[in-house]
């Protein structure tokens, strides 16, 4: 029996996610490196892009739709390197996220729309929170690189080893192999910088438990898919389908990876 997504794995459109992902990867390690207002313009659009797709999901209308790219837009402005709360943002912004979610489910009557805020928002809090740190380009890059490691991984730990499924039901493709081998990368990735750049032991150490929660963001984001009845939550990205279907593992990695390195401020 061919597989329902056999099209999608031909030799020309692996090409075309590859190149598409050396593209992205390129674009985001840039941004990254100049950090400032770039790196926060550069997230503020992509959280802006991926509440349209959740909202997508949901199936709510156009008028809706904009309501709630509205209210994550005022937290992410506070974000912003020339925002006058600069010093005190961390906390205000999140407070702000957090009320711009209650506000949009209010308006709209639509719970699902305020969680979408909280979920597109806080991983751009945490990335942005991260960068400003002394050693916040290691912190940052660390972050995202490991979804990367992850996801490159699985994908040919799971391609070459296949075996068991880990979730059939969510996501047909991904096996136990994968999943391992996702691990692995990431964890092999998170010493390197260790050794090289000095990464934190309780960063390192965690990466394994990250790399698991970036795959079960996958997951979550597959059984979206599934209860809204499409296959990728948009067409933006070449060869990818949307934004969401790209940044899901980093939603969940972000947050817990800014409280692994506020851990040693947390108990004083």
């Amino acid at each position: 029996m061919t597989p329902p997504d056999a099209q999608f794995r031909t030799p020309s459109n692996l090409r075309l996610r590859m190149i598409a992902s050396v593209a992205m990867i390129a674009v985001a390690s840039a941004a990254l490196w100049f950090g400032g207002i770039a790196f926060w313009v550069l997230a503020a659009a992509i959280a802006l892009f991926m509440m349209a797709e959740w909202s997508d999901l949901h199936a709510v209308t156009s008028r809706e739709k904009r309501m709630a790219q509205y209210g994550l837009s005022v937290p992410l402005a506070v974000m912003a390197p020339a925002s006058l709360v600069l010093e005190e943002h961390n906390f205000f912004s999140l407070g702000l996220l957090v009320g711009a979610a209650f506000f949009v489910a209010i308006v709209t009557r639509r719970s699902a729309l305020g969680k979408g805020v909280v979920y597109c928002g806080l991983p751009v809090l945490a990335l942005v929170f991260l960068r400003r740190q002394d050693e916040g380009l290691l912190f940052a890059f660390w972050a995202l690189a490991l979804v990367w490691a992850t996801d490159i991984g699985a994908f040919f730990a799971g391609r070459s080893i296949g075996g068991p499924k880990l979730a059939p039901k969510l996501s047909p493709n991904k096996t136990w192999a994968g999943l391992i081998g996702g691990v692995a990368a990431a964890s092999a990735l998170a010493m390197i910088l260790h050794v090289r750049y000095g990464l934190p032991w309780r960063m390192t150490l965690g990466t394994p438990f990250l790399a698991v929660l970036a795959q079960g963001g996958d997951l979550y984001e597959s059984w979206l898919k599934r209860q809204a009845g499409v296959k990728d939550s948009g067409n933006i990205l070449p060869g990818h389908g949307g934004v969401l279907d790209r940044l899901d593992g980093l939603v969940p990695v972000a947050p817990v990876a800014a409280l692994l390195m506020l851990a040693p401020h947390l108990h004083r």
